[in-house]
């Protein structure tokens, strides 16, 4: 998907530095800097987080008149989370980076080699203020998903897992989160392609003896018998923020209305809400 950002003021007021960003499938990206051509510019990327690690800073350098360019190369590791985007001018001051265009059409259908030891995935997107942010996620293994399809009782889903295999005793756990540590597993089965995988996850156990006006369910899936632990999420596309985007009917069961649902992590869940009075 290629997406535009609105018209800069064509006004008096300066230039804003805007990113017009280029994502590719392996995990780079590269930033186009207009508004902002002064010698010695560095872009910036913060984690955003309580206590961040270290910068990582990308030199820009003329890539046409007006034009600066950085490039974060899939090589170069970035820790999971939020990075805000920023120029640094030499010793001087910061200032925020607004995004420009963006070309996400390589992320779209993104399928790794069958080798690929996990997923390192880099999404540039406006924040809610508008500012340019990049969302990282680094998962070795990955258990990405796919088809979802809906019963009354359960939800069945598709996925595929990279780093790792299926083994004897696999299964998906739903984890309650919060007091208790309840747990509920079922069988998760390999569907016959590459690291393809399948469950079944009916509702009822996961309503019963509902006390709370919700709870929620993490899925992981449990490659086998003493093996790997693998969050399920779905990261290869180009949507940034799965859960105003795939939205999914709920179901009414025993005491509560169940739905799955995505985090913002883009991590895949169940919650159970107490029917409204």
């Amino acid at each position: 998907m290629t997406t535009t950002a609105e018209s800069p003021d064509t006004g008096s007021a300066p230039a804003v530095p805007r990113a017009h960003c280029i994502a590719d499938s392996a995990g780079g990206v590269t930033f186009d800097v207009t508004g902002a051509a002064r010698p010695g510019a560095t872009l910036v990327l913060r984690l955003r987080a309580t206590a961040p690690g270290a910068d990582v800073l990308l030199p820009l350098t003329p890539a046409a008149e007006g034009l600066l360019r950085a490039v974060l190369p899939s090589t170069v590791e970035l820790a999971e989370g939020v990075w805000d985007a920023y120029l640094r001018f030499g010793e001087g001051a910061e200032q925020r980076l607004e995004p420009g265009v963006r070309d996400l059409r390589a992320l779209v259908d993104r399928e790794p080699g069958p080798d690929a030891d996990g997923v390192a995935v880099r999404i540039p997107y406006p924040g809610r203020s508008g500012e340019l942010v990049v969302r990282s996620w680094l998962r070795r293994p990955h258990a990405e998903t796919g088809t979802i399809g809906f019963g009354a009782d359960c939800v069945t889903v598709h996925g595929r897992l990279y780093g790792t295999a299926l083994g004897p005793g696999a299964a998906v756990e739903a984890r309650r989160r919060g007091r208790g540590g309840r747990v509920h597993r079922v069988p998760a089965t390999a569907d016959g392609t590459n690291g393809g995988f399948t469950f079944t996850l009916p509702y009822a156990p996961l309503s019963d003896g509902l006390d709370a006006k919700e709870w929620l369910w993490d899925l992981w899936l449990i490659t086998g018998t003493g093996g790997a632990e693998v969050r399920l999420a779905r990261l290869l596309d180009d949507v940034p923020m799965k859960q105003v985007i795939f939205v999914y009917p709920g179901s009414a069961v025993g005491p509560g209305v169940v739905r799955p649902y995505y985090t913002g992590a883009n991590d895949l869940s169940v919650r159970v809400d107490a029917p409204r009075k």
